[in-house]
C-alpha cells in the first residue's frame, strides 16, 4: 500500500488493524466477540484443561469426521488435528467470516476444512463434503443466548448426523444446553472444569 493509499484508509480502521496484528489471535478473537457477542459467547478461549478435559473421551483411531462448532481462532482446531488419524477430517463450521478467514490463512492441514455457515444446516454442509456421518461434534456455541429456535434446531440436526456411538462434545457457563440435548440424547455425561475464564460445564452427549 503506497502513501496515498493509506492516508485514504480511515485512522480508526488502521488502528484496530495494528492493534489486531499487535494481539495475534487474541486480536482476532476480541474483535469477532465485540462484533457478535450473542454468537461467541466469551471474551476468552477456553483453556488447555478444558480442551484435554472435553476431548477426552473421543476414540481417536476410529475417527473419521470431527466437526466443530463455532471454532474462532482455532483453539479446539489444533489439539483436534493433533489426534485425528491421518485419513480424517475436521470440519468446523462459523457464521463469522472474520473467523473462517483467519482459520484459512492459519491453518494448513489438507485434513481441515473450514465452511462459513450454521451449525444448524450441518447435515447438508457433512454431505457436501462427501461424508454420510459424522463421529463427533464439538460445540463452545452459546446456547442459552442464541436466537429462539436455533438452539433445539441445532441439536436436533447433530443428534441426526452422528454415527450411533457418537457424541455431542458440549462445553457452556450455563447448563441450557443440556436441555436441548436431552431431547435427543439419552445418555449424558456431565463434567465442569474450574481452570477457565469463566469455569465451565462440560457435557458428553451419547447417540444411541
Amino acid at each position: 500500500m503506497n502513501p496515498t493509499e493509506l492516508a485514504e484508509v480511515p485512522l480508526s480502521h488502521r488502528m484496530k488493524q495494528r492493534f489486531k496484528k499487535l494481539m495475534g489471535p487474541w486480536g482476532v478473537f476480541l474483535q469477532g466477540f465485540i462484533e457478535h457477542p450473542v454468537m461467541v459467547g466469551s471474551i476468552i478461549p477456553s483453556s488447555r484443561f478444558t480442551i484435554q478435559k472435553m476431548l477426552a473421551p473421543v476414540n481417536w483411531p476410529e475417527c473419521k469426521l470431527f466437526v466443530e462448532y463455532g471454532p474462532g481462532v482455532g483453539t479446539f482446531c489444533r489439539p483436534v488435528l493433533e489426534r485425528l488419524p491421518r485419513d480424517g477430517t475436521l470440519i468446523v463450521i462459523d457464521t463469522n467470516p472474520l473467523y473462517i478467514d483467519y482459520l484459512k490463512a492459519t491453518i494448513a492441514d489438507s485434513r481441515f476444512i473450514p465452511v462459513l455457515g450454521s451449525a444448524a444446516d450441518v447435515e447438508q454442509i457433512v454431505r457436501a463434503h462427501g461424508h454420510d456421518h459424522a463421529d463427533y461434534v464439538l460445540s463452545g456455541l452459546p446456547f442459552s443466548t442464541l436466537p429462539d429456535g436455533v438452539g433445539p434446531a441445532i441439536a436436533a440436526a447433530t443428534h441426526r448426523v452422528l454415527r450411533p456411538g457418537g457424541a455431542f462434545l458440549v462445553y457452556q457457563f450455563s447448563a441450557k444446553a443440556r436441555d436441548f440435548m436431552a431431547r435427543h440424547f439419552h445418555r449424558i455425561d456431565q463434567g465442569f472444569e474450574p481452570l477457565n475464564v469463566l469455569p465451565c460445564k462440560l457435557f458428553w452427549g451419547w447417540k444411541d
